[in-house]
């Protein structure tokens, strides 16, 4: 069975395309068949995985929901991409802002991601889809496609604050939309353990959402090498493979495939 899995928050800067990138790759590493899919029109997924212009692409999930959306054939394996560390993906870039506008007037908006992943899944053990910072349809369309959540949350104030609404638009979804989404977890990411104040934060996360929702027991140390990775085009565990990072995301990897059992 294929799992489904949306990295989201609205709020930007947390670590969303990084833990779809690391985790889907840690996932491969583990003998996992992975496609990740980029819903986000900025593109960061695609130059994680060394697309230098992702603005320049011929075929992106853009594509692809358009022919869903007029009811056009996709063949086989069209617009996936293989990348060296043995995950397929599917990248975005600043046409599915267009397409999020377009979306409003389509007949069943929220299906689109959701009628295009039904066809791929066979295909693979986890589909993970990177979300953009925001709740508006795109996003939507990745929560109905989706079975679980993953949220990360930096370890800070205002990251935090937010997260409640996040919370609420998932129950939505949950009740009109995709009865069997569910929050997979609670993703602590940016944690810099030199300070109390990342420890604060994060027991406060404990102590308000512990008892409802997941929270990972490892979290994602604050570190410039997860930055780097950006612009390497490739995961942390090639770039920094004995690093504190990497060890957060191998970590990750091991807890999220331990819920399968």
């Amino acid at each position: 069975m294929c799992r489904v899995i949306a990295i989201a928050n609205q709020k930007g800067g947390v670590g969303k395309t990084t833990t779809c990138v690391n985790l889907g790759i840690g996932l491969a590493r583990a003998g996992k068949r992975v496609l990740l899919i980029e819903a986000d029109a900025q593109g960061s997924m695609a130059v994680s995985l060394g697309i230098r212009e992702p603005d320049s692409l011929n075929m992106t999930i853009v594509n692809i929901m358009e022919k869903i959306i007029n009811d056009e054939e996709i063949k086989p394996g069209e617009g996936i991409i293989h990348h060296a560390e043995g995950i397929d993906f599917i990248p975005a870039n600043i046409e599915l802002a267009g397409l999020e506008t377009s979306l409003v007037n389509v007949m069943s908006r929220e299906m689109v991601l959701r009628l295009f992943i039904s066809g791929v899944k066979a295909d693979y053990d986890y589909i993970l889809i990177d979300c953009m910072p925001s709740l508006g349809m795109i996003t939507i369309n990745a929560l109905v496609a989706a079975d679980s959540v993953l949220i990360p949350v930096e370890a800070a104030y205002l990251p935090v604050k937010g997260l409640q609404q996040l919370i609420k638009t998932i129950g939505r979804v949950h009740r009109k939309l995709n009865r069997e989404l569910s929050i997979m977890g609670i993703l602590l990411t940016k944690v810099d353990r030199r300070t109390n104040f990342a420890k604060d934060i994060s027991e406060q996360i404990r102590e308000v959402y512990g008892n409802q929702i997941h929270i990972f027991q490892n979290c994602i140390p604050l570190s410039v090498k997860a930055a780097e990775t950006t612009a390497e085009g490739k995961s942390i565990y090639l770039h920094a493979p004995k690093g504190i990072v990497a060890e957060g995301y191998h970590c990750l990897t091991e807890e999220v495939l331990s819920d399968e059992k």
